[in-house]
């Protein structure tokens, strides 16, 4: 029978107005059906894209003038549906009644419920936005006999519908590309405008993270910070979880990872190998060092392979690049600074020499620092075998900023000769235990950062000018006692006997002076010629000057003790007759002991 009822060329015609009067992908397939049902036998149709993956055939068009709301399937089983012979076979499949072939349930149920008989299913030869193949299907409410030329119509009708589509998905493309050129324009511009307003690093972050469409991870290198954003691994731990394993320690892991980037002037496409919470995450990633000046400050990780990313994306991740290592670079030169006006403020404080202390009081205060509230001083030194230069030692004290940040703290952080002081505020109770936090975190950071344990002592509560001055000088005594004893971690005045406080207390050279007038002879004596007359003198004050005693714990007769003692007499003049003597002569004695095991140190 004859399909067409008017004259091809003006079918043909029509045909093509109808399918490419249409603009977005939607309308262009609707138009197509209609198209193939035009002048012809054919009452309905639709188009099926097939989604292999799924194992489903899936309708995104259809055409029926006679559907009065009735809900019909809108996806069907690949195995119950010829759209999957006819992309094989890339020929038309005709089903002559579709109410009595029982190869394919789905379709005999359907011809039924909305009363068709002859469908004709055949390849478009193009594929929607999602890269999936399509078919068009026709159908007729009676049983039709379609001669090749029949045939031959529908697909060129599917012909025209394909140049249709593809024409509307290359626009569609053109439309999103503009789009997401405009996005990466106003990304740039609002990642700049961040960094001109001279923000942070998190905050920039942040906004790296609503562009991106993969989750990032921004390592600040000059502050040892890690800002995360999504999880890579939302299957395994949702956003707020991830968070907190990269605080709990992941941070660290990704710190080194970006430290060994930084020799690189590429990024890094690999799989980067975590442990998180006890699971060994093997997640694909973009390593992009960060640098300004051919100095490295951070990276960029960005949870992906790499090949999804179009040329946009690599703009995109460009723009990231560059207004991060901006605001690491600020933000590393604004901690230069105000570390070193808060470092000047407290050398001034510390050191008495108060031309004008009202004035100190109001620099403080310019500070945000209020010099009459109470606080804490916190001293952080390392030890004589640390070796530690002045770059090591700045990033110290960064980190120790920002562990007091992350308290909640309002701690003011400055060097003073080494010697790093952090102010934290607060009153007795509630400051000794906010220090006694940070000194944990403090000591755990720096052994893993600088590979040494650091010593640490908290003074007491202090408040004004004079307080300040006299407490740090405490707990300066106590580092310089830590450095020169070899001891580190938390460090209390209980730690060491009276004489080493004694001797860190006073001044060297008049230590050094009273000691050679007092047993300087006898040290001498003992060192040129091998006597033992140190030790004696010292046993014998030990024992309470007694003769028998000291005698017995020398292992020496009370003979040779007493024939000692005459000559320490006779040669050096000692005499132990008088309480105040023997007093001068055992602190000299002590003061001698502490600086020689210091020597040995």
């Amino acid at each position: 029978m004859n399909v067409i009822d008017r004259p091809l060329s003006r079918t043909l015609r029509d045909i093509a107005s109808l399918i490419n009067s249409g603009g977005d992908l939607g309308t262009t397939l609707l138009h197509l059906v209609k198209a193939g049902c035009y002048n012809t036998v054919w009452s309905m149709g639709g188009v099926m894209s097939v989604d292999e993956g799924s194992g489903d055939a899936v309708v995104l068009a259809r055409h029926d003038p006679n559907r009065l709301g009735t809900l019909y399937r809108d996806r069907w089983t690949l195995a119950t549906s010829p759209s999957l012979i006819a992309l094989t076979t890339n020929e038309p499949v005709i089903i002559r009644d579709a109410q009595v072939a029982s190869e394919f349930p789905g379709y005999q149920e359907e011809a039924i419920e909305r009363g068709y008989h002859t469908v004709v299913v055949l390849p478009l030869g193009c594929r929607d936005m999602e890269g999936r193949a399509m078919v068009l299907s026709v159908k007729s409410r009676s049983i039709v006999e379609p001669s090749d030329a029949d045939l031959a119509f529908l697909e060129t009708i599917a012909h025209l519908g394909a140049i249709a589509v593809d024409r509307s998905n290359r626009l569609q493309a053109e439309r999103r590309a503009a789009e997401r050129l405009q996005n990466v324009l106003a990304a740039h511009s609002a990642l700049m405008q961040k960094v001109l307003s001279d923000g942070s690093v998190a905050s920039a972050a942040a906004l790296v993270e609503t562009f991106m469409h993969h989750p990032t991870v921004v390592v600040d290198l000059t502050a040892n910070l890690v800002v995360t954003g999504r999880s890579p691994k939302p299957e395994t731990f949702d956003d707020e979880r991830w968070r907190e394993e990269v605080n709990a320690g992941v941070n660290r892991q990704l710190l080194r990872i970006a430290r060994e980037v930084a020799g690189n002037t590429r990024s890094e496409h690999a799989k980067l190998y975590l442990n998180v919470c006890g699971q060994h995450l093997n997640l694909p990633a973009m390593v992009e060092p960060l640098r300004v000046d051919e100095r490295m400050v951070g990276a960029l990780v960005v949870f992906s392979r790499g090949a999804d990313f179009g040329d946009l994306d690599h703009l995109l991740l460009e723009s990231a690049k560059s207004a991060l290592s901006v605001q690491m670079m600020r933000s590393h030169l604004r901690f230069q600074t105000e570390s070193k006006t808060a470092s000047e403020l407290f050398a001034e404080i510390v050191s008495g020499d108060w031309r004008n202390p009202d004035d100190l009081v109001a620099r403080a205060r310019r500070l945000d620092i209020d010099m009459a509230a109470p606080a804490r001083l916190i001293a952080i030194g390392l030890p004589r075998q640390a070796g530690m230069d002045d770059g090591a030692l700045e990033e110290l004290h960064r980190s120790i900023a920002r562990l007091a940040a992350q308290q909640g703290q309002t701690a003011t952080v400055a060097n003073l000769d080494g010697i790093i002081l952090c102010r934290v505020p607060g009153g007795a109770r509630d400051s000794e235990n906010t220090a006694k936090l940070l000194v944990r975190k403090i000591i755990d950071e720096t052994q893993w950062l600088l590979g040494c344990k650091p010593i640490v002592v908290i003074g007491r509560t202090c408040s004004g000018l004079q307080e300040h001055r006299q407490i740090w000088q405490e707990c300066a005594r106590m580092i310089r006692l830590g450095i020169r004893f070899n001891r580190t971690g938390l460090l209390a005045s209980q730690d060491f006997g009276p004489f080493p406080l004694l001797l860190s207390a006073a001044d060297t050279d008049e230590v050094r002076a009273f000691l050679n007038v007092t047993i300087g002879a006898v040290s001498r004596h003992d060192a040129e010629h091998g006597t033992g007359y140190i030790p004696t003198l010292a046993a014998y004050l030990e024992s309470g000057c007694r003769s028998q005693a000291c005698a017995d714990a020398m292992g020496l007769h009370v003979t040779t003790l007493r024939y000692r003692l005459g000559r320490i007499q006779e040669l050096f003049g000692i005499e132990i007759d008088t309480p105040e003597r023997r007093f001068a002569l055992e602190l000299a004695l002590r003061l001698n002991e502490t600086l020689s095991q210091d020597a040995l140190m």
